[in-house]
């Protein structure tokens, strides 16, 4: 595993489910290539998706902007080594036609 250390920026998650997003963070990196970001967020989202459903998603990189709704408790944003992270769960729509 990687040492870097993460920083968290923002979080509504559980801390149990904040450490496991950072470990899988830091698995996606010793498995990829730091700039393969693509590969890093799907290797998180799959093993989010596996412990806690589906509907998970992941975004990785070093610049990138977003406005997104998430279920409560879902939310994450840290920083491991030069990327940043944003995994968080799509919030379910309850709008009827």
């Amino acid at each position: 595993m990687l040492e870097g250390k993460a920083l968290v920026d923002d979080s509504d998650m559980p801390l149990k489910m904040q450490i496991e997003a950072m470990s899988f963070a830091s698995q996606a990196l010793d498995l990829y290539d730091v700039f393969d970001c693509i590969s890093i967020a799907g290797y998180i989202k799959k093993e989010f998706d596996s412990k806690y459903g589906n509907g998970w998603q992941c975004v990785v990189g070093s610049n990138f902007g977003c406005f997104f709704s998430h279920s409560k408790g879902t939310f994450i944003y840290f920083t491991l080594e030069r990327l940043k992270f944003l995994i968080f769960k799509v919030a379910s729509s309850s709008t009827s036609p």
